[in-house]
């Protein structure tokens, strides 16, 4: 047996390898946990309503405001859609998110969001706000946080409204001007931006996609379907944020074992195991259990414990896009060839079940659209986010297994497209719509 077969052999073993993953039966499970999030039933899928219902055009020539807390980042802009030259974005600025690097209260959290769109406030009496974390939408679309998800530490937030929190420290500034706010999750707001693209293709419905610190979809349903909600116009539809990250995955002992080390152990283990929060720690998990059954030298195993006793997702993907490059910090523990080979197998195979578990969410959420059954009216997935977009082999992976089961067994059609400033562009739209 050679060193990649043995590699594979312990990845089978923990369950950390593609072929343990059933496309159609994490698809139906997927299925199942959006019908019972509609219905109001427990699940792990909060599907999300918005009270956004897609419009045929967009608000020209008029400034909104847009804040995107997104699961690293805090921005702000203002955008402006000119009927002569497109989407202008201006005054934008880009700071830390609140609560990444340490723990925040409350006034803390909303007093760094104020502080960073205070310069623009005045430019706009309409805001959108893409929020990237679960919050119950109300009608008048502001919302309730449900949960941080990417280890945001602030739990003071939990259960308040996002967007008159916001407005009531603008308040406290002496800001009493009437704002028109509407919070939006940032892969509702990557829909809306795919909506709005220029395209000569006769999309016949779309997707908001987002992998990179962490993870979710979004998709347009039928407010009949939204039983959940009583009132809702049966003939009128409007996007749902599925919330996927935090999908009941089937977990092996492995995964509950990295996932007792996280910041909350029994909440988004899905996005746990694909997004860039994880999966470079999840890739330290990996390699170090590898070290245990034996797979490396003693070289590694020292070198590994002394220079990386944690690993992130850019120094995993270093490796993975150089691994002959010593100079990088994991290539650097290799003493030889094996190590390497080793090491490249293990990181790569788990990417590679990352790829086909991303697969299964958007083959579930293109079967729910009911849409795509048309080559000429293909669905539209706007796919946004550096994990799916940069992590070596993730985005080929992905699309192998979606072009294997949604196009090849289902019979749907799609295309991806990737549009820039995706949630700042759709948070705008949402804005303007309020």
């Amino acid at each position: 047996m050679n060193i990649r077969q043995k590699a594979s052999g312990f990845l089978s073993d923990i369950g950390v390898d593609s072929v343990s993953v059933s496309t159609a039966e994490y698809c139906s499970c997927f299925l199942q946990e959006m019908e019972k999030g509609l219905e109001g039933d427990a699940s792990s899928l909060k599907m999300i309503p918005t009270y956004i219902e897609l419009k045929d055009t967009i608000e020209k020539d008029r400034d909104v405001i847009v804040i995107d807390a997104g699961g690293t980042n805090l921005r702000t802009a203002v955008v402006n859609f000119k009927t002569d030259s497109g989407a202008v974005i201006s005054d934008f600025t880009k700071r830390g998110m609140p609560g990444v690097a340490h723990e925040v209260s409350a006034d803390e959290f909303f007093k760094e969001i104020g502080d960073a769109v205070e310069p623009v406030y005045d430019r706009s009496e309409k805001i959108g706000f893409c929020f990237s974390y679960a919050a119950d939408i109300t009608s008048d679309r502001d919302g309730k946080l449900i949960v941080f998800s990417k280890e945001i530490k602030a739990p003071e937030v939990i259960g308040k409204f996002v967007g008159k929190e916001l407005l009531d420290d603008m308040s406290r500034r002496g800001y009493e001007k009437k704002k028109n706010l509407t919070l939006l999750n940032d892969t509702v707001a990557t829909l809306l931006a795919g909506k709005a693209q220029e395209s000569d293709i006769p999309y016949s419905g779309y997707i908001g996609f987002i992998l990179g610190t962490g993870t979710n979809t979004s998709y347009i349903e039928s407010n009949e379907n939204i039983t959940r909600v009583k009132g809702l116009d049966p003939t009128h539809s409007q996007i749902i944020n599925i919330e996927s990250g935090n999908f009941a995955v089937p977990a092996t002992d492995f995964d509950r074992s990295y996932f007792s080390k996280t910041k909350d152990p029994s909440v988004y283990q899905f996005e746990k195991l694909i997004s860039g929060a994880y999966l470079g720690s999840y890739g330290h998990a990996v390699i170090t259990e590898g070290i245990h059954a034996g797979l490396y030298s003693t070289h590694f195993a020292e070198a590994f414990a002394q220079r990386l006793p944690s690993m992130n997702t850019i120094i995993m993907d270093d490796f993975l896009h150089t691994p002959y490059d010593q100079s990088k910090a994991l290539a650097g523990c290799c003493a030889d060839s094996d190590d390497a080979v080793v090491t490249y197998s293990l990181l790569d195979g788990m990417i590679e079940r990352a790829a086909k578990l991303t697969a299964v969410n958007l083959a579930a959420t293109a079967i729910k659209t009911g849409e795509g059954i048309d080559p000429r009216h293909p669905l539209c997935i706007n796919a946004d986010g550096t994990t799916f977009a940069m992590t070596h082999n993730l985005k080929s992976y992905t699309e192998w297994y979606l072009h294997e089961f949604l196009r090849k067994e289902i019979g749907r059609y799609y295309e991806f497209v990737t549009i820039d400033h995706s949630p700042i562009l759709g948070a705008a739209i949402a804005g303007l719509l309020g």
